[in-house]
């Protein structure tokens, strides 16, 4: 589906830019094997994020997630595979005024997954590179809310409590 078909890209035609609301999942594929963690890089900044995106009506955060996994980077995930581990909700951190001044407050579930199906590669339009990284050492430049999303990812693995932020 292309921008301009999705939920958010039709309010955007009718608000312009104004600030938005918008619930999202991110997704950290982690390799169980040494622990690195998939990163994508995004066509619109060039930054480096984890795979991640917004809500369509009718579906949920793990629907979002799944479909986000999928269209970013390839790869299927089962929904019993998903681990919530944090959610992402500090205006101060997860308000994103995207290159073309939209403005969009972001509300998501953070999940980690260690099971997939398939090849990881970029969709070429909203991905142009993927990378497995030490997410201690992500690629730079790093996107804000995945730098955020990265933190609170460390703190479940060592204390195993869903991180509420």
């Amino acid at each position: 589906m292309s921008f301009s078909d999705s939920y958010l890209g039709q309010l955007r035609k009718r608000i312009g830019s104004e600030l938005v609301l918008m619930p999202g999942a991110m997704v950290a594929l982690r390799r169980p094997s040494d622990g690195r963690v998939l990163f994508t890089r995004r066509a619109d900044d060039e930054t480096w994020c984890l795979p991640a995106g917004a809500a369509e009506p009718g579906g949920s955060f793990a629907a979002t997630a799944i479909g986000e996994l999928k269209e970013e980077a390839g790869v299927t995930v089962a929904e019993d595979e998903l681990i919530p581990f944090a959610t992402l909700s500090e205006a101060g951190l997860h308000t994103i005024i995207y290159p073309n001044g939209d403005e969009t407050h972001c509300f998501a579930v953070c999940f980690l997954a260690e099971r997939w199906h398939g090849d990881p590669h970029p969709d070429g339009e909203e991905t142009t590179k993927i990378e497995f990284a030490d997410p201690a050492s992500p690629p730079a430049p790093i996107h804000g809310p995945t730098a955020h999303a990265l933190e609170l990812l460390n703190a479940y693995l060592l204390s195993g409590r869903f991180q509420l932020r």
